[in-house]
This record gives structure tokens, sequence and C-alpha cells, in this order.
């Protein structure tokens, strides 16, 4: 690689992150080449020939959100037995994760664009499907497992999963709780115990 491409792309990289900690701490509507060349100390011309349109830079940073999302919460509870090993990695993951991280693309941005019928909400909708589609597989294997009752439904659980998450993020950030993660781990544990098979054993 030479060292006009290495630069572009340490650029391309700078230009990513930054627009990425605008959208956690502002909201995907206040992204903008300008604003984000204003900050890094680089032309508009400069983020624009990297990332092309506003557009464009809204697909990387959600790109780059979703891969960061991936690393630090899927992946490694991957590597837990199906069941409820893996369901518990994924949600404490998920905990950690929001308690060191600034703020939430999806759950801001379905808060900003509840209300409008954008491309942006279509991409934003799906992701936070997806991902409640990784929730609802981890809780049908806990199931296939016997680590969860027979009656357990998986769409309810994801949602209450889901729900309590929101609830950490709001108390979390907004709120500026410290023991919002403690106070949602206990929530898990209680809500899991109510649906967990009396032949399961940790």
């Amino acid at each position: 690689m030479d060292t006009h491409t290495e630069k572009s792309e340490l650029t391309l990289a700078a230009i990513v992150n930054t627009a990425l900690d605008m959208v956690a701490t502002q909201g995907l509507e206040s992204l903008s080449l300008g604003e984000v060349a204003k900050r890094l100390g680089i032309s508009k011309s400069g983020v624009f020939s990297r990332v092309g349109s506003r557009e464009a830079l809204h697909e990387a940073v959600l790109n780059e959100f979703d891969r960061r999302f991936s690393a630090d919460v899927f992946e490694p509870a991957m590597t837990q037995a199906r069941g409820l090993p893996r369901l518990n990695a994924l949600v404490m993951n998920w905990i950690t994760r929001t308690c060191n991280v600034t703020g939430c693309i999806y759950v801001a941005g379905a808060f900003e664009y509840d209300d409008v019928d954008t491309p942006m909400r279509e991409r934003l909708q799906h992701n936070v499907l997806r991902w409640r589609g990784v929730l609802r597989r981890a809780i049908i294997q806990a199931l296939d497992a016997g680590h969860l009752r027979p009656d357990t439904d998986p769409e309810q659980l994801a949602f209450e999963i889901y729900s309590l998450m929101v609830g950490l993020m709001h108390d979390a950030r907004f709120l500026r709780d410290p023991k919002a993660p403690d106070r949602v781990r206990n929530a898990y544990e209680r809500l899991t115990s109510t649906y967990r098979s009396f032949n399961y054993h940790a």
C-alpha cells in the first residue's frame, strides 16, 4: 500500500469515527459533510471525495456501528453453548456495551424517525428487527435445548428483553443513574427465571 492510499484510508476512518461520535450524541439528522470537515480540520471537498453524499456518509456510519455492535455483543456470545448460556451472554454483552459506548443509534433513531417515512427510517427499522431476530433465534435455541419452558413465546420474551434495554439506555444516559446496569441485570435475571425450565441448572 502506497503512502497516499494509506493516508486516504486513515482519513476515511477518521471521517467515519467523527461522524459516528456526532450521530451518537446529536442524532442522524445532525450529520453533515461540512460539520465533519470542520471537526477534522479538513475541507468539505476532502470529506466528499472520500464518502460522497451525506446519504453515503449516513450509510458508512450505520455500517460501522453495526460492525462494532456485532464485534462487542454478537461475536463473543457465539462462543457460548446454545441455549440460555448464549442468550445470557448476548444480553450481558449488550448491557456492558450500552454503558461503555456513547449512545445507541438504533434506539435514538427510533425516536428521531418514528413519525416520518424515509429510507433512513426503513434502514434503522431493518437493523432493529434483525437484532430482535437474533434474540428470538437464541430464545428458540434455548427452547430446543430444554432450558426454557415449552410454553415460552419467543416473540414475547424478545420484546421484554428489548424493552429492558431501552429502559437501561434511558436511565443510564438520560438520568445518569450509575445503578442502572445492576438494575437491568437484576431485572433480566428475574425475567428469565419466570421462563426457565425447572429441569435447567446453570
